[in-house]
């Protein structure tokens, strides 16, 4: 019989693999261990637990998910951006159900790297919120707004919460126009107040 090795990487890519397949109520560390061909005793040499499994998970959900938000951004600017971050969260929640559902089943409080990983997919929508001229502060606040409306509108689809016949990607474009109308909105006191400030400044 041929010895089995593994290491912490491939474990978390099988269960990545199971939650995104057969959905997230599937992982178990006894399912693991039987997918790997080995004892759920050999596990805990890589991962100390299935909370520890789970908060691994949604880790690499989050850089996985701030990473095609940084790809669908290149070259495009205002509106542009904003509706291309949007379709490509939705496409990462299609794409990786399971391992987006581990996002919300492990607290970031007083975890260092998970906080981190949040604020990096903040960052990467608040970056390409550049030519809308917000302030520093405004573009956090937008940030955050469409990582809550994005993440509700996934988290609300993939759950079956949009029970209404009406066709689902009409709704988000919906969505989308609600945002860009709304991040318009702000841009004009924002340019003004940062308009004001640079004179202040120069005086």
């Amino acid at each position: 019989m041929t010895r089995k090795t593994l290491d912490t990487g491939r474990v978390i890519e099988c269960a990545a693999e199971l939650v995104d397949t057969e959905g997230f109520d599937a992982l178990t560390l006894t399912r693991v261990a039987a997918e790997l061909g080995v004892r759920q005793p050999a596990l805990y040499r890589h991962v100390d637990s299935y909370d520890a499994l789970i908060r691994s998970l949604g880790l690499r959900a989050r850089e996985i998910l701030a990473g095609r938000l940084a790809d669908a951004a290149i070259g495009l600017a205002g509106d542009d951006a904003v509706r291309a971050m949007g379709v490509a969260w939705r496409g990462m929640v299609h794409d990786h159900p399971g391992q987006y559902a581990a996002t919300d089943r492990y607290p970031c409080a007083g975890d260092a790297e998970l906080k981190a990983a949040v604020e990096r997919v903040v960052h990467v929508l608040g970056q390409a919120l550049a030519a809308y001229g917000l302030t520093a502060d405004d573009q956090v606040h937008v940030a955050r707004s469409l990582r809550s409306a994005f993440h509700g509108f996934s988290h609300l689809e993939e759950g079956d919460g949009h029970p209404h016949p009406l066709d689902l990607d009409e709704t988000f474009d919906h969505l989308l126009n609600l945002l860009c109308a709304g991040i318009n909105a702000v841009t004009g006191p924002a340019t003004e107040s940062r308009r004001r400030q640079l004179e202040d400044r120069t005086q």
